[in-house]
This record gives structure tokens, C-alpha cells and sequence, in this order.
């Protein structure tokens, strides 16, 4: 959705609200959980994105704050059964108090053209989070695709009844990894046609291209830790006394 006023003109805390801040590497020490998962709340981000392992680290930081928990499922690759990610959306949404579930598509079959499987592989998750009041980001692994599948990507998120289609996880292997570019998040905007919101990740590491993407009317972004100060254009500190 195209903003009302410049992202230039933003201050920070309408900006961080943009932000889920990625906190999402499997190596993470818990010390490392939570000093990331801080920041993310000083700066007042939309989100703190995290594993599910996580959730009894980070849900306690978040409460009271104006940041939500992100948590993302079947990640990075997408490639358990349709029952199986159903049923752990439903523990993860049923055990705590959760604003977004990120659950990563079968992209390969997205490559193959299996575009209803797809959509029924997706829509179980869905059902399972709305019927808790959680918004569901659909990633599709755009790096991996050409610009028509994310276009085609973006119509089953749609069609499965999703709240976002999301560019990248991050952590493809393989493949050139440029994330959510211009020309990447243009595609899923036209082809969402105002029924899905969208999310760019990957790659978001420049003030500049953070916010020229609000700009052109994305409606979050997935930010790493490192990156969220070089976005906002402050430290965590700077930001918490702001608010």
C-alpha cells in the first residue's frame, strides 16, 4: 500500500514499523537470541522473526512491548507434508501469543508449474492460523525463480487465502542471492492486484533501498539483525529514547 508521506519523511518508529527484524540463524547462542531479539524491540519493529525453538526465549521480551512475535514454519524449504505443517502452525499459534506465522511454499513445485498443489498445500496452514487471529506470510523463494512463477506464486498465496506473499527466506543455497528487488517486489505487487499485502526480504541493506521500497508501497520487510541500524539510521539506543 502506498504510504501517505515520503519515507524520508518518516521518523523512526513509523519506519521500524515496517520492519520485522530477522533473528534467525541456527547457530544463535541464546545470549545471541536475546541480544538481537532487544534490539529489534528498542527500535520498535513490528516484529522480532524468529524459530520456533525460539518462541519460549522471545515471547516473554515482546509482552507489553509494541513489537509482535514473528514465527516462521517449515523453514528454510517447504518440503514437509501438508498435514505436518498444518499441525505445528496450529501448536505454535494455540501455545502463545503470535502476530504473524511465516510458512515457506513448495517452490519446487511452484517451478514445475503444480500450481493447485500448491494452493492446497498452503491453505490447511492458512485455515489453522486465521481461525487464531494470525496473519500468514507466504514466502516463494524468488531467487530461485523467474519473474513470471513469482508472479504466478503470488496468485496461489492469493488463491490459499493468505496475508502476504514474501520474497526470500535468506538462506537459499545455490543461487545468486538478491532478494527483494525492485523488479522482484514491482512482480508480486501487480500480480497480488491489492488482495495480498507484501513483504520483501532479502537483501534489504541500505538505508537507500529500504526506503525506496515504502515508496513504492510495500507493506513490510524482512531485516537482519545487522542491517535494521543502517535502515532506520540509528542505533537501538538512539531509537528507545526516542519513543
Amino acid at each position: 500500500m502506498k504510504p501517505t508521506k515520503k519515507a524520508a519523511e518518516m521518523c523512526e518508529r513509523e519506519l521500524a514499523a515496517y520492519i520485522d527484524q530477522s533473528v534467525l540463524k541456527p547457530e544463535f547462542t541464546v545470549e545471541e537470541i536475546k541480544k538481537y531479539s532487544q534490539e529489534g524491540i528498542d527500535f520498535g519493529c513490528k516484529t522480532i522473526c524468529i524459530n520456533p525453538s525460539s518462541l519460549d526465549i522471545v515471547a516473554p521480551m515482546v509482552k507489553g512491548t509494541v513489537t509482535g512475535l514473528c514465527v516462521v514454519c517449515d523453514f528454510p524449504f517447504g518440503l514437509a507434508t501438508t498435514e505436518a505443517k498444518a499441525l505445528l502452525a496450529e501448536k505454535y499459534c494455540s501455545e502463545y501469543e503470535i502476530e504473524d506465522l511465516d510458512i515457506v511454499a513448495n517452490y519446487g513445485r511452484l517451478r514445475s508449474g503444480d500450481l493447485d498443489y500448491v494452493v492446497s498445500d498452503l491453505a490447511p496452514t492458512v485455515e489453522a492460523c486465521h481461525a487464531h487471529g494470525v496473519n500468514v506470510k507466504v514466502i516463494i523463494e524468488t531467487d530461485s525463480l523467474t519473474i513470471d512463477q513469482v508472479k504466478q506464486g503470488t496468485q496461489c498465496a492469493v488463491k490459499a487465502g493468505a496475508d502476504f506473499i514474501k520474497s526470500s527466506t535468506g538462506f537459499l543455497t545455490g543461487h545468486e542471492n538478491v532478494g527483494a528487488t525492485n523488479e522482484v517486489v514491482a512482480a508480486m505487487i501487480e500480480a497480488g492486484e491489492g488482495k495480498i499485502k507484501i513483504k520483501g526480504s532479502g537483501a534489504i541493506r541500505t538505508r537507500e533501498h529500504f526506503l525506496e521500497l515504502i515508496d513504492r508501497g510495500i507493506d513490510r520487510m524482512g531485516v537482519g539483525y545487522a542491517s535494521t541500524p543502517k535502515a532506520l539510521g540509528c542505533t537501538p539506543e538512539e531509537a528507545k529514547k526516542q519513543a
